[in-house]
């Protein structure tokens, strides 16, 4: 098995879904840090703010009700995502390399 490259574009695949709870929300990070995955998630966050909080009384004054945060990625095997690995990154992606193939994008 090859080395994951410190840097790049990197198309990972998940072959197994991770066992651990740690694992897991690992693998929802690192697939959230996908460039259309924060854009979708960045519109819906102005979406929550704008529209869906909403104020309701509560013990005699105004409180705010906020919208839940979607959950807009799903681990499940075949599920394929896009990062600009950095060095940042390489203890979270090798922490969960057993569960993910990769390919380099050129």
């Amino acid at each position: 098995m090859s080395t994951i490259p410190n840097t790049g574009t990197v198309t990972f695949t998940i072959k197994s879904v991770p066992l651990t709870d740690g694992g897991f929300r690992t693998v929802e990070r690192l697939m959230r840090l996908e460039r259309g995955a924060q854009r979708i998630l960045k519109k819906l966050q102005h979406k929550r703010k704008v529209e869906l909080n909403e104020w309701r009384p509560r013990a005699g004054r105004e409180w705010l009700v906020r919208a839940r945060c979607t959950r807009l990625v799903r681990v499940v095997a075949g599920q394929s995502f896009t990062l600009q690995v950095t060095p940042q990154l390489a203890k979270d992606i090798a922490s969960v390399a057993d569960h993910l193939d990769f390919k380099t994008v050129k």
